[in-house]
């Protein structure tokens, strides 16, 4: 398996809050939910780009 890449983010307290409870409610840690947040964003450009391209004839 990759070895996952660490890094430091700091974070509003008020958020860390709303995220700690959002993880709890779908049973990840904070971590995994931020992981997860960040993939649904990331998949969500790569379509948005992807119907552009396709809109613009390219």
């Amino acid at each position: 398996m990759e070895e996952r890449k660490a890094f430091l983010l700091r974070i509003d307290p008020e958020l860390w809050k709303e995220l700690e409870a959002w993880a709890a409610d779908e049973l990840r840690s904070v971590n995994g939910q931020v992981e997860y947040l960040l993939r649904q964003a990331v998949q969500k450009r790569r379509r948005a780009l992807a119907e552009a391209s396709e809109g613009s004839g390219a």
